[in-house]
């Protein structure tokens, strides 16, 4: 059975950075596009980052991240990391990482940012940032 675990979350300060760390147990991430969402209680499910796990990695950042978060992978680990800088309280949600089969256009229409795309999902790990 195909699992996706999250880790790296935790409490930290407004303006800290926390690295968040996803793998999968009978998933080899070779063919897919691994993404992050997050969610916050009584908010909707929102994309955060997404990188094609193939040769080409290429990389998507919802506009509220950018700059301050990178999206990396590992391909001898089966690893994609999320380094989060200058956390601010309002991102307080839980982080979950998402496989996609087949990776997602560098031009053009993309839906990267499409939760239904998502094959796998993981269970998630809380991020807590406060002020």
């Amino acid at each position: 059975e195909v699992q996706i675990v999250e880790s790296g979350g935790g409490v930290v300060q407004a303006g800290g950075s926390l690295r968040l760390s996803c793998t999968a147990s009978d998933l080899s991430f070779e063919n897919y596009a691994i993404g992050w969402f997050r969610q916050a209680p009584g908010n909707e499910r929102e994309a955060v980052s997404s990188i094609n796990f193939s040769d080409d990695g290429v990389i998507y950042y919802a506009d509220s991240v950018k700059g301050r978060f990178t999206i990396s992978k590992d391909n001898a680990k089966n690893m994609v990391y999320l380094q989060m800088n200058n956390l601010k309280p309002e991102e307080t949600a839980i982080y979950y990482c998402a496989a996609n089969w087949g990776n997602f256009p560098a031009v053009g229409a993309t839906m990267w940012d499409d939760k239904t795309e998502y094959d796998y999902w993981g269970q998630g790990t809380q991020v807590t940032v406060s002020s």
